[in-house]
């Protein structure tokens, strides 16, 4: 029945039907849950003696000698007298002659608006009304009055008046689905009392309940379908699971061999994989780390410790670019243990990628690194114990499950993304975390300046002069061609500007992703070589790029970017002998743009940065809904720790109870639902 139209339901126009759809709600069920924006207390009654000027006043009075007249400039204007028991007061509406028909005079009415001060006379100008009737709620004034998101040619009245009669009569529609020892236990409303007075709150104290009963539901449904994720894989898929011993004799032999001493936090992460794969479930761990805190060397221990298990690495990268320099780095730190180290992408030929297919289905490959490609039809293992992927985020459910699908093998996703504790346990709830939140020693801060337009030149010749003391420079732009519309630099004219204008001496490259994978990988290696100078760039070098004489970042337009994603360009350099800095260019700056800025000027931390990107932006803008499944949050904030960890608390003891659900039928129908709206790619 919720599922019914509202075009059964709604008396009102299909105009007004079809742009209640562009908002998301086309039937019963969804109007009722399309929840206020905000709220405005209009409960408090004013005395017209008292009303104060440039503010919001409500007062309840009669209204009399009401008429229209029209100005010399065709401007209708309709004048009254409002009164009360303490006094009287002019009431002005513009354009709205009908009034003069609908308002009744002498009889109690309520009005709500500003009053200004006009000629040495006060009056109410523009306020919203309505009737008070004896059998009929107040729905705009005299209460606590919902504000909801809203569509030209539908207002919040609009609103109110269509969704009060849906509320008294469809809510017993809605039934309770939380477990009673879930509602007991944080002190829950039921349901339909929080839907109700989420719309129309007969109080401050019953709102306050309402917001907390959702939003807690929210979160909590969440929780529960990554807890049910998570026991499914341990579970479902333990018939499967490879039991990985430890080689700590190797290990060592590895460790001892590098040129540099592992972090405290890279042997707390090493050693939580180790245990992990020794369970008799497959391991299923993120690990977050900060730009250069030395990711790589992790996955690399855990890789060798797999193959000399007798089983198969798979290694998987969201560019090519990431995924050749991983390769390379694989091959420098593992040559010497003997390991046969493949390479597939889709600049690959098709000989050379079916000689490593057949290399992987014989058992001959011991890694395989490589773009989507190894997710590709085809593309099959003889014994695969252990699937990487970098950047898990940048790849979409189904992509990550695809490897997942090679004989359930354990799971190690990484990412250079900091992501927020509370957002991590909600999206990525279905995985152990570990963080690496410790730089590897002689890694230096680097400076960050917002550099004013009036500097840039300044800047410029700065720049400059540090090439030609033989360092090297990145140039970032948002864009690869010119865009009118966003009014933001181009990489291709940025670059053609540079090298004019700029820097004529100086021998620039240009990176972006239409480029040929041949053509990149030569402007890197010249790069890497220091035949070019400047690198102009778009985001292609957010991750992957390491160039230890690069000292420079240059970004233009950086309030395009997020964050976390300006955090990562920032980390390309910094990453060698010489002292780094960090240019922030940027068109006109919202107060949002400003205080962004100015974090990236104070924070050398990724996930201070996450925080405070999450906070400004939320969690949609900042790690993409689609790619990371973050669902559209009505009630609930990714921010809030304390609901988060109550919701994931409760979760945790259902699932260890029934992780099937079948004693809570109503809650696995949520679930069902949820994943229908949210796993899909």
């Amino acid at each position: 029945m919720l599922n019914r139209s509202l075009a059964n339901v709604l008396r009102t126009t299909k105009k007004h039907l079809s742009l209640l759809e562009t908002l998301g709600v086309k039937n019963v069920k969804d109007f009722l849950m399309y929840f206020p924006r905000t709220y405005n207390d209009a409960s408090e009654f004013t005395q017209i003696i008292d009303v104060r000027t440039d503010e919001i006043n409500v007062i309840k009075g009669k209204l009399s000698n009401l008429f229209n007249m029209s100005t010399r400039t065709g401007v209708k204007i309709t004048r009254g007298l409002f009164t009360d028991e303490s006094g009287s007061i002019q009431v002005v509406w513009f354009n709205q002659p009908h009034l003069t028909k609908m308002l009744p005079r002498n009889k109690d009415i309520i009005l709500s608006g500003k009053a200004k001060l006009s000629m040495g006379k006060i009056s109410l100008q523009g306020p919203s009304y309505e009737l008070i009737s004896q059998n009929k709620e107040q729905i705009h004034t005299g209460r606590i009055v919902p504000v909801y998101h809203e569509t030209e040619g539908i207002n919040s009245k609009w609103m109110r008046e269509k969704l009060k009669p849906l509320v008294d009569e469809w809510l017993e529609l809605f039934e309770e689905y939380m477990p009673q020892e879930v509602l007991d236990e944080h002190k829950l409303i039921d349901y339909k009392t929080a839907i109700k007075n989420i719309h129309f709150p007969e109080d401050d104290a019953i709102l306050d309940k309402a917001k907390e009963r959702l939003s807690f539901d929210e979160l909590f449904l969440l929780q529960l379908k990554v807890l049910q994720k998570k026991w499914h894989w341990q579970n479902i898929s333990a018939e499967d699971a490879k039991k990985i011993e430890r080689k700590d004799e190797i290990i060592n032999e590895l460790i001892s061999g590098l040129s540099f001493e592992l972090t405290n936090a890279q042997k707390k992460v090493i050693n939580e994989i180790l245990e992990d794969l020794k369970q008799p479930f497959p391991m299923s761990r993120l690990i977050q780390g900060d730009v250069g805190s030395g990711k790589t060397i992790v996955a690399a221990i855990a890789a060798l410790n797999v193959i000399k298990n007798g089983f198969q690495v798979a290694i998987m990268a969201p560019t090519e670019i990431l995924a050749k320099q991983h390769y390379q780095t694989f091959v420098k730190i593992l040559t010497r243990f003997g390991l046969n180290i493949q390479f597939i992408a889709g600049s690959t030929s098709k000989g050379q990628k079916d000689d490593v297919v057949m290399q992987l289905k014989t058992g001959t490959c011991d890694i395989v690194i490589g773009t989507h490609s190894l997710i590709q039809d085809g593309i099959g293992f003889k014994n695969l114990g252990l699937a990487i992927i970098d950047e898990q985020h940048r790849f979409g459910v189904k992509q990550r499950e695809v490897l997942k699908s090679y004989g359930s093998p354990h799971l190690l996703n990484m990412t250079a993304t900091p992501i927020p504790r509370t957002l991590a346990i909600t999206i990525y709830g279905d995985q152990d975390l570990s963080v690496i939140d410790e730089m590897p020693k002689g890694r230096q801060e680097i400076l960050t300046k917002l550099v004013p337009e009036s500097k840039r030149i300044e800047a410029y010749r700065w720049v400059e002069d540090q090439v030609n003391k033989g360092r090297q420079a990145f140039v970032i732009c948002p864009l690869i061609d010119e865009s009118d519309v966003l009014q933001v630099k181009s990489v291709l004219n940025e670059f053609a500007f540079l090298s004019e204008h700029i820097f004529p001496k100086l021998k620039l490259g240009l990176l972006h992703g239409k480029l040929k994978q041949e053509e990149k990988d030569q402007i890197m290696t010249d790069f890497k070589d220091n035949k070019i100078n400047i690198l102009v760039s778009t985001s292609v070098i957010e991750v992957g790029i390491d160039v230890p004489n690069a000292t420079i970042m240059l970004i233009e337009g950086s309030e395009r970017f997020g964050l976390s994603q300006l955090h990562q360009f920032r980390g390309r350099v910094g990453r060698g002998e010489h002292k780094s800095y960090c240019f922030l260019f940027t068109g006109n700056l919202s107060e949002e743009g400003t205080k962004r800025m100015k974090a990236m000027e104070m924070y050398s931390s990724g996930f201070k940065l996450s925080e405070i990107d999450l906070e400004l932006r939320g969690p949609g803008e900042v790690y993409g809904v689609k790619q990371s499944g973050i669902p559209d949050l009505k009630m609930a904030s990714l921010t809030d720790s304390k609901t988060i960890e109550k919701a994931r608390g409760s979760a945790q003891k259902i699932i260890n109870k029934d992780p099937l659900l079948k004693t809570y039928d109503k809650l696995a129908e949520k679930i069902a639902a949820l994943q229908e709206i949210y796993v899909q790619d």
